[in-house]
């Protein structure tokens, strides 16, 4: 194992940490979702499918996935992938929506407790908000461009596809706003608009403060 030395130490530290974090708070999630799973009479397999069916779940393994390669392998071809500033930003715009989503549509609607608890703070809140602090000060910014920003909808639009062929099959649909069966496609579709809107306004968002943030830089080095 090697480790990125390009970065100031405190800043390769703190990434190590918020993978670490990161793979803490996912492993912790898949025991708890497989242990409610079984105690339902499920099967491993399905409590499984639903683990992987959450975008936070999903989002959340890009992050610790991205934080790991970038950080302790940089020289390989994968490392080399996610140190992209465009990587990079597309992976804080997905995680800064789990966010925003979650303390706008979600928080309010159920009580998690005990070791859940620790993992919905996690998921939810720490891993969102430490990601764009790693993306404000490691990442370099000259190169990101207006035009990248539609390309990383890509994901989420995947994800939604993914989440309707999911409950076509199953039943299951892991948030309310996209629930089929309760809102019909009609509504689920224009749902999914909005929430497209959001990736791509939070996306946006991101450039224009790199925009402004890359010049301080270049000023400071000089």
């Amino acid at each position: 194992m090697t480790v990125d030395r390009s970065l100031p130490s405190w800043l390769r530290w703190f990434g190590i940490a918020l993978a670490l974090t990161g793979w803490f708070a996912l492993a912790l999630q898949l025991y708890l979702s497989l242990q409610l799973s079984v105690s339902n009479g499920k099967s491993v397999a399905a409590g499984l499918v639903i683990y992987f069916g959450f975008f936070t779940i999903l989002t959340n393994l890009i992050v610790a996935v991205a934080l790991s390669a970038q950080l302790l392998w940089p020289d390989t071809r994968v490392g080399k992938f996610f140190a992209r500033p465009d990587v990079n930003t597309a992976v804080a715009a997905y995680i800064a929506v789990v966010g925003i989503v979650y303390s706008l549509l979600l928080r309010h609607i159920w009580n998690p407790q005990g070791a859940q608890l620790i993992v919905d703070r996690l998921l939810h809140d720490v891993v969102p908000v430490a990601f764009l602090i790693f993306w404000w000060f490691a990442v370099p910014k000259q190169g990101l461009r207006w035009l990248q920003a539609p390309r990383w909808l890509v994901y989420p639009l995947a994800y939604f596809v993914y989440s309707l062929i999911r409950g076509e099959l199953t039943g299951l649909y892991p948030y309310p706003f996209i629930d089929v069966t309760q809102l019909g496609y009609e509504r689920t579709f224009i749902n999914a608009a909005g929430m497209v809107l959001g990736f791509l306004i939070v996306a946006l968002v991101l450039i224009a403060v790199s925009r402004l943030q890359a010049p301080r830089r270049v000023a400071r080095a000089s």
